[in-house]
Parts: structure tokens; sequence; C-alpha cells
């Protein structure tokens, strides 16, 4: 179904992208100071699916009626600034200590599948990427398909790894202050992606 010349160019193309710092790995960073591994994890997680259902909106032609109503394009997009606000808000409000439970894994991964299905800028990066190494004469939808499950899966186990790495910081800074701190970075982490994705061009 896809040359394995293509797939074997695709492979490293799309790990250099994983490893390239950007909001989801951001978000991952900012899950795991604020909530552990499992929530890291499972933010990760979250954000992966968000990118393979925006795959394959894409390969059914998403990218099309982006361009046709331009003003889908916003209303996606002040969703996901109104989402990541109140993120921001929820992280600037907790505190040490034990009434600042951790975010539930299931908890996490909607909110990284949400963060990612509602910025708009991800079915761009789509649609400007992956047709690159498709090939028109072989099933289009499959190939997508294919390409997508390689980037997310990618994208998994790097940003699962900076959520880990960030869950075992905050694990060593686990006083009370600390922990306030800690949610007040998690918040401004959370702030500077919805202040990012509000400043988002159309053309970008």
């Amino acid at each position: 179904m896809i040359d394995p010349l293509v797939l074997l160019a695709f492979v490293p193309a799309a790990l250099a992208l994983n490893l390239t710092p950007g909001a989801d790995m951001m978000f991952c960073l900012g899950q795991g100071l604020r909530s552990g591994p499992r929530a890291a994890v499972a933010a990760s997680a979250g954000i992966s699916m968000g990118s393979f259902v925006h795959v394959t909106l894409a390969a059914l032609g998403l990218g099309a009626a982006l361009a046709a109503v331009p003003w889908l394009f916003d209303a996606i997009r002040w969703v996901g600034v109104a989402y990541l606000l109140w993120l921001a808000v929820q992280a600037f409000r907790s505190r040490g200590g034990a009434e600042a439970p951790a975010v539930p894994a299931r908890r996490a991964f909607r909110a990284g599948f949400f963060v990612n299905l509602t910025n708009p800028k991800v079915i761009l990066f789509v649609l400007a990427f992956i047709p690159q190494f498709v090939d028109p004469a072989r099933p289009v939808l499959a190939q997508f398909l294919i390409f997508g499950a390689v980037l997310g899966l990618g994208g998994f186990v790097v940003n699962s790894l900076v959520g880990v790495f960030a869950s075992g910081a905050g694990r060593r800074l686990a006083s009370p202050v600390a922990q306030t701190w800690l949610g007040r970075i998690s918040g401004a982490i959370f702030a500077a992606l919805a202040l990012r994705l509000a400043l988002l061009e159309r053309a970008a």
C-alpha cells in the first residue's frame, strides 16, 4: 500500500518533527509537573488520538472546508483558547499538599485530546506535510492513516518521555510551597499556549 522506501523516508522526518518543541510537548510537560507520570502519558495519548483525528479529517477533505468557510478556522481556534485558559485558571488555583489532588489519567487524556483537536494549526500542518509522501495512484485515505499512525506513535513516545521527566522533577519538589509554584508554572504554560493559539494567523 505504501512504497517501503517512501515509508523509510517518512519515519525520520516524522521523528524530527516530534522532537521539535511545540505546543503538544509543552502541554505534556505541564501535565507532568502538575499531576505526575500517569497524567503525562495519558495526555500524550490524548494528543496522539487528536492528531489521528486531524489526519483522518484532512484525508476526508476538511482542509477544503476550512478554505471555503474561513470562520470555521477561527471558531475552532477560539474554543481551544477558551479551554486552555480554563486549564490555566485551574492550575493557578491549585495549592500544594493534600488539597491539590493530581489530575486523573482519564481527565488528562480528554484534556490532551481536546487541546489538540481544537488547534486548527494541526490540520494545516497535516495538509502541508503528509501529502508530500502520498502517492495519488494508491489509496489516499489508507496512506494518510498509516502516515498519521507513524506520526502519532512517535509523538506519543516523545511527549510521554518529556512529561515523565517533568513529573520526576515535580516529585523531587514535593513540599506544599514547591507544589504551589509548580501549579503556577503549569498555569503559565497553559496560558502561554492559549496566547499562542489566539495569535495564530489563518495563513500559518
